[in-house]
């Protein structure tokens, strides 16, 4: 599966001709245009890399990703910005950022930094893995599942779920606990969304893994 980008620009001129070039060199882009749906998305899908403008619609880049930094989240960061004293410069690593692009540059340029970027986060990683088999692992401490050593994007709620039904591993789990550790405190809890996600983990990992008993709830069957 493709390296998953979400980029963030309101130039939809720009934003397209990057996107473009992204696709070209074998990336998967997600576009946003403002600070409300880049921190949806940032949320509820995992990405292996953020680009992010700053002067941008409902807010500004260094408060998203700050905020987004304070709440947990390490995705590798790049803001592009015509901002260009060192006091910006200063604020946007001060913000949590892993590197810096002014305004105008070329597209090489952004290829080559994402690419040692990707490469700088992977290899620096250490991580505890779950094998899962079948070239599956997942990684317990950044919660990312691999499919023969590649990050697959998955709904964060499934990811959740998957990390919660490994930590409980042959143990059954109950729906209502599973409700209260994968929805917030603010959300409506579904069965029927419990049941999709399942069923879509079950479609990758296999549907011995992932078994369920009346009254007894989940349960995620390894060694």
């Amino acid at each position: 599966m493709a390296t998953k980008i979400l980029l963030l620009e309101d130039d939809l001129s720009l934003s397209e001709i990057i996107k473009e070039f992204l696709e070209d060199e074998g990336y998967e882009v997600i576009l946003c245009n403002n600070a409300n749906e880049a921190l949806n998305l940032a949320y509820e899908k995992n990405f292996d890399l953020w680009i992010l403008d700053v002067k941008i619609p409902l807010g500004d880049g260094f408060s998203l990703l700050k905020e987004l930094r304070n709440c947990g989240k390490k995705t590798p960061a790049i803001f592009m910005t015509s901002l260009n004293t060192l006091a910006d410069l200063k604020q946007g690593y001060d913000s949590g950022c892993d590197d810096y692009i002014r305004k105008p540059f070329e597209l090489a340029e952004l290829s080559i930094r994402i690419e040692a970027l990707l490469k700088r986060a992977f290899s620096h990683k250490k991580e505890d893995f779950e094998e899962l088999g079948n070239g599956f692992k997942f990684a317990l401490k950044s919660q990312i599942l691999y499919q023969d050593e590649k990050p697959l994007s998955l709904p964060n709620k499934e990811i959740k779920l998957l990390a919660f039904l490994l930590k409980n591993k042959n143990h059954f789990i109950k729906t209502e606990t599973i409700f209260e550790e994968i929805w917030g405190y603010d959300e409506e809890p579904s069965e029927l969304s419990l049941r999709v996600y399942i069923k879509n983990l079950r479609k990758l990992l296999g549907k011995e893994k992932i078994i369920n008993q009346r009254g007894r709830g989940y349960s995620y069957v390894g060694e």
